[in-house]
């Protein structure tokens, strides 16, 4: 994920210059921001570069504000955070929601798993369970 201020400059550069394409997009008018989801193809079968673009930010991100850690997609958010813990990962933010979780590589980068499509519905364990550590 990256955090960039003129959303239109971004994506020429990404786009026109690194030859990315827009995979999709998601506004958000409660949050106030939008994600664009960026892809060696349009189709989305390639990894992916999350650009963020939160509106009310007038100033330059400083001090890294404009990377915050890498985010994919994943099927099943609950079945990909089991398979996690079952290799020894602790989840560092569980998907509580349904929708988000946050898990640390051996190397303490910061991954964020998003549930394709709709969130699931909240459920056990995932609920209950305590964050682990730092996002």
């Amino acid at each position: 994920m990256v955090r960039v201020r003129d959303l239109p400059a971004a994506l020429r550069f990404f786009c026109e210059g690194l030859g990315l394409h827009e995979v999709r997009r998601k506004d958000s008018e409660q949050g106030r921001y939008t994600l664009v989801f960026l892809g060696e193809t349009a189709q989305g079968d390639s990894p992916q570069l999350e650009l963020t673009h939160n509106w009310d930010q007038p100033e330059p991100y400083t001090g890294g504000r404009n990377f915050g850690h890498v985010a994919y997609e994943v099927p099943d958010i609950y079945a990909a955070c089991q398979r996690l813990i079952d290799a020894g990962y602790p989840i560092s933010r569980p998907p509580r929601d349904g929708r988000m979780a946050f898990v640390r590589s051996p190397d303490l980068i910061s991954v964020e798993l998003l549930q394709q499509e709709e969130a699931k519905v909240p459920a056990e364990p995932w609920t209950s369970m305590k964050n682990v550590g730092e996002r």
